[in-house]
């Protein structure tokens, strides 16, 4: 269970959350430390001032009157009197710094032989003892004397101004992280192959800059990429047109020469024209092809693997319950053509299967052959493009239909994963999210 969050934004708010606590009740118990003492002497005046009066009441009242007087008292003031008992055990109070205090004090106005206790007989209250001649007497105070009534309502207020300021401080970190997450989510465009929109470039300075310089990068990016398409564009097209002559010389030539060496200069060219377009397909996968929402994977599969049947090519395909989701048909049509291709190229006569279906939240096309499959150490490097083994899946070609099928994938937010079939042979996976192709 991950209990520290993994955004910025609420980072910075439980950072700014946890400080706003400790400094909250380290101020707390500065205050409650800083006046517990003229607390502590107010309130043992305030007793000692009540027992001063009790006694000298009693002293000077009339002797019949006496227990009128302590009637009166009880039921106006809240002050009861009783007489103690001899031997009597007193009850000490509990260690609390602010009652010790208390106690010293009334000791120092009353006489060091006053005791101070919170239950007597099973009573609770403010139990105080003084002295007429030889009579011992108690008092007892509400325990309202000595405890605040407040303590919740000041809880209450200090709740209030802590979810204040938290308020604030995320609406504060907020308004910081906005750029940072514009930038994310331009970063995640590019990531995928996209132009991102430029980043608005506000805020603090800091983040203006970098807002500033992440324009620039995806511009200069954006520049660059043209200018390597157009370049390719013009290769291509000054490759094309002469093996367009080549090829008509060699039609033109009928029966005359060599029919094996014919065959095989066709075969040259028409290798020479797949790699020029597969150049241009790496080249071109940048296009702003619109994505199309509510796209049936399975109807998209049997369209690609159509021309495949028509040329009698052992292509199976065994669809799963999938779910609509918004692709750009183009890329997907590009990215299942590489794949059956490069199975084709190296499954030999056991055909091509492909599969779809749907697991954890994610779509998933397999194109599964029973070639010579790849080592699992090389599947990485296998995506990069103009990457081939020396081994078992060399050998004609440019290198670039995984490095494809991989940025088609990743434009779609999706993975590639190549993996080992059971009983050999390699497992060409696609993972797209349902949110797939979604800006």
């Amino acid at each position: 269970m991950r209990l520290w969050p993994r955004s910025l934004l609420w980072r910075s708010v439980l950072l700014i959350a946890i400080l706003l606590v400790v400094a909250n009740l380290a101020w707390i118990q500065i205050f409650r430390v800083s006046e517990r003492t003229p607390r502590a002497r107010q309130t043992a005046q305030q007793i000692a001032s009540v027992i001063n009066i009790t006694r000298w009441a009693l002293i000077a009242a009339d002797p019949a009157r006496r227990y009128q007087l302590l009637s009166e008292l009880s039921k106006t003031e809240g002050i009861q009197v009783y007489l103690a008992e001899p031997d009597e055990v007193v009850e000490p109070l509990p260690p609390r710094p602010f009652l010790q205090e208390v106690a010293g004090e009334l000791k120092r106005q009353l006489g060091p032989d006053t005791q101070i206790t919170l239950t007597r007989g099973g009573i609770r209250g403010v139990w105080v003892s003084f002295v007429i001649d030889d009579d011992a007497f108690w008092v007892n105070l509400p325990r309202s004397q000595i405890e605040r009534n407040e303590p919740l309502r000041w809880i209450g207020w200090g709740a209030l101004v802590l979810i204040l300021a938290l308020g604030g401080a995320y609406f504060i970190v907020s308004r910081i992280n906005r750029p940072l997450r514009e930038l994310t989510h331009a970063a995640e465009q590019m990531g995928r192959g996209a132009t991102p929109q430029p980043v608005t470039e506000r805020g603090p300075s800091e983040t203006g800059t970098l807002a500033q310089a992440f324009n620039q990068m995806a511009a200069d990016l954006k520049r660059l990429d043209d200018e390597r398409v157009l370049l390719l564009a013009g290769v291509s097209h000054d490759l094309r047109t002469p093996l367009s002559r080549i090829r008509l010389g060699i039609e033109m030539m009928g029966d005359k020469g060599d029919e094996e060496l014919r065959s095989g200069l066709v075969q040259d060219i028409e290798d020479i024209d797949a790699a020029i377009g597969q150049f241009l397909d790496f080249a071109r996968l940048r296009d702003s092809e619109e994505p199309v929402p509510e796209t049936d994977l399975n109807a998209l599969v049997e369209n690609a693997i159509a021309r495949y049947a028509r040329a009698s090519k052992p292509v199976r395909f065994e669809p799963g319950t999938v779910r609509p989701l918004a692709v750009r048909p183009r890329a997907m049509q590009r990215l299942l053509a590489n794949l059956i291709d490069n199975a084709l190229r190296h499954g030999g006569s056991a055909g091509v299967d492909v599969v779809t279906g749907v697991e954890d939240e994610r779509v998933h096309v397999e194109v599964l052959d029973r070639g010579p499959g790849i080592p699992h150490d090389a599947a990485e490097r296998m995506l990069q493009p103009f990457t081939r083994l020396d081994t078992a899946r060399s050998g004609s070609g440019t290198g670039l239909g995984l490095a494809i099928v991989d940025r088609i994938a990743r434009m779609h937010g999706g993975v590639v994963k190549l993996l080992v079939r059971e009983g050999g042979g390699l497992r060409a996976r696609v993972e797209l999210p349902i949110t797939a192709g979604r800006e």
